[in-house]
């Protein structure tokens, strides 16, 4: 057993989707100290296995590790002695100047950078768009799909933010659910439900969204308002039921990524 990484604090940024994909595979390479952010409504399209979702739920688990919401930082020894993943509610990420971190990773998937610095703390790094290493962090990790994928950048930026979705056996916006319209959502589907071409998947207010092709809901956002134009469900058309309650190949590949980049400069 390796005290020295298990005694090593990381504070991710985000707990969506791919930030949950890192934190996994750090936990399960024995970095047990891990924070992350959120903000106060998570948007999580793939919540079951993001943990963000224990903002809502209090605790969360995906693949058998657990993360619980705390309200400050009190409350983040007491989670780590419990060998849980620590989430809070801290959009500007003023945990990161009182907890000082050895590792900060900034996983929001904004596709630019909000903010995020080299000087956070003596290991930074960005994944996807928007930061261009050594210059605003030490090192990015690729999360466009295709040959690059999880690859890490000690020199550069990733790839620049194309808008299309990566392909699923061909098929690229038309796996996205976006919404046409600001509103409220309430769902038609669950979570695992195989839906068809032209099937009502959810509402926004009285406005259904239809499904362009056949598949298993793989993503779905909660019930709770959204903008115009925003990504709130997602149809997997691989049809395997089970994709839905594990963690992505896109979200492990950049995981493997951030260890290897955390790994490079660990001492």
């Amino acid at each position: 057993m390796d005290m020295k990484n298990r005694d090593v604090k990381i504070v991710i940024k985000g707990a969506g989707e791919m930030a949950t994909g890192i934190a996994h595979r750090l936990y399960m390479s024995n970095f047990k100290k891990i924070l992350m952010t959120e903000i106060e409504k998570p948007i999580s399209v793939r919540r079951l296995v993001a943990f963000s979702e224990a903002v809502y739920e209090k605790v969360w688990t995906v693949e058998g590790v657990s993360a619980e919401l705390i309200r400050d930082l009190k409350e983040l020894e007491g989670i780590w002695d419990r060998e849980r993943i620590g989430v809070i509610v801290d959009p500007k990420w003023s945990v990161v100047g009182l907890l000082r971190p050895y590792i900060v990773i900034d996983a929001i998937m904004a596709k630019r950078n909000l903010g995020t610095k080299k000087d956070e703390a003596p290991i930074v790094v960005g994944v996807g768009p928007g930061f261009n290493a050594p210059v605003d962090c030490h090192a990015v990790v690729e999360s466009n799909r295709g040959h690059d994928l999880g690859r890490v950048i000690y020199e550069g930026s990733a790839e620049p933010h194309t808008g299309i979705p990566g392909p699923v056996m061909g098929l690229t916006k038309e796996r996205v659910l976006r919404s046409c319209k600001a509103g409220i959502i309430k769902h038609v589907k669950s979570l695992g439900d195989e839906v068809k071409k032209g099937d009502v998947v959810m509402y926004i207010d009285d406005t259904p969204v239809i499904a362009d092709i056949d598949g298993v809901l793989r993503g779905q956002i909660r019930e709770i308002y959204v903008t115009e134009n925003e990504k709130i469900g997602d149809i997997d058309p691989r049809n395997k039921r089970e994709y839905c309650f594990t963690i992505s190949e896109k979200a492990r590949a950049i995981g493997g990524g951030v260890l290897e980049a955390i790994m490079h400069f660990l001492q």
